[in-house]
């Protein structure tokens, strides 16, 4: 079937009581694992692109990619731009094809978020692509967007509420504990902010950095409403561990497909076990 608008997931997810997993993609074979894994979960799923994914492998093989992926496939599967910092960024990916983009304006002023998150929406909306805004600072590094543990905040219940009467936006990530990258110690997610922020809004919320979290903490998130976790961190560890197992037990390969076919599996593995942590399993 054809790329799908991210809305239409999370809606869904919103009422069913579950979330879709946003695992992101750097090259052809983690794409593949990601379809791989939603298929035979019969999932929905959203495959995403960072900045750093688009400059690595181009936009056009990542949009290229997934549009071949999705008319193939089965489940309904979303292309969104993770973090996604400009103006012109967004256009760029939605001229691309891709069905969401998220509109990164956190470490601006409130104001200056809401009309950066408006201008994109007033493209966006009418072509039928779902917007993601941000409200808050995660922790850890995201490509090129840092923030330390010192700076990084939790979202303001007020604030996020005056975000989504001003924007309208499709969904909104927010900051409560999480943490791009590796993990140094367990995250404590702030369940109770969680809590008042989905009392006071209605849109999706997402939950970003969740590679290391617990699992049990995971499911109290979607207990309390969380309709989409960002899955990223996991999807390399698994990649790259299983490749470097691979080169270290055939040192005289010189098959690329052998090295990365075991690391495509690996990939589909986390990503399945991922799916049904979040309860979109059987949800396609």
């Amino acid at each position: 079937m054809s790329l799908v608008p991210m809305k239409e997931l999370l809606l869904k997810a919103q009422k069913g009581h579950y979330a879709v997993g946003a695992f992101n993609c750097n090259n052809m074979e983690i794409i593949q694992a990601i379809v791989a894994a939603a298929e035979k979960e019969n999932s929905p799923v959203i495959i995403q692109a960072s900045q750093g994914a688009i400059k690595y492998a181009g936009i056009e093989y990542i949009a290229g990619l997934t549009k071949i992926a999705a008319d193939g496939a089965s489940v309904p599967i979303a292309l969104h731009l993770d973090h996604g910092t400009s103006f012109e960024q967004c256009m760029l990916c939605i001229r691309n094809g891709f069905s969401s983009v998220m509109i990164d304006g956190s470490k601006h002023p409130l104001e200056e978020n809401i009309a950066l998150t408006n201008k994109v929406i007033e493209v966006a909306r009418p072509l039928g692509v779902t917007v993601e805004g941000e409200l808050g600072k995660i922790g850890g590094t995201e490509d090129d967007i840092s923030v330390s543990d010192r700076e990084a905040f939790f979202t303001d219940p007020g604030e996020a509420e005056r975000f989504v009467k001003e924007t309208q936006v499709d969904a909104l990530a927010v900051a409560i504990g999480t943490a791009h990258g590796q993990y140094k110690g367990v995250p404590k997610l702030d369940f109770e902010r969680l809590k008042e922020i989905i009392k006071i809004i209605s849109i999706p919320i997402v939950l970003h950095g969740s590679s290391g979290v617990p699992a049990d903490a995971i499911r109290e998130a979607v207990r309390i409403g969380v309709a989409k976790i960002n899955i990223d961190t996991n999807i390399r560890e698994a990649f790259t561990y299983e490749v470097r197992k691979e080169i270290n037990a055939k040192l005289d390969e010189i098959d690329p497909r052998k090295i990365l076919g075991p690391a495509r599996d690996a990939a589909i593995e986390i990503i399945r076990e991922k799916i049904k942590l979040f309860g979109s399993n059987g949800k396609a």
